[in-house]
């Protein structure tokens, strides 16, 4: 919805500049505010298209490199060995 919400503020922002044109009488603005609504009125369509294809297009896996390679571990027996537990004692009460 990044394009069309883009169109649909350049409109709105044309038809806030009409607004202040009318209220206030300013005749050198008329143009700019009928311009920016013509053009927010087109990108409308627009913007609806290419936010549909984004929506709908399926996202590209990423293409492995050849950065760095994976370190193996060693094998679990190659391992340094903890020392066994002592076996529980009789217990002194």
């Amino acid at each position: 919805m990044r394009y069309t919400k883009a169109a649909l503020l350049t409109f709105g922002a044309g038809l806030l500049l009409a607004l202040v044109v009318v209220a206030i009488e300013v005749p050198g603005l008329e143009r700019i505010a009928s311009a920016a609504m013509a053009l927010g009125i087109a990108a409308v369509p627009i913007g609806m298209a290419i936010d549909w294809r984004r929506a709908t297009r399926t996202p590209r896996r990423a293409a492995r490199g050849r950065g760095k390679t994976l370190s193996r571990r060693t094998a679990p027996s190659a391992r340094r060995r903890t020392r066994p537990r002592k076996p529980a004692g009789p217990r002194r009460r």
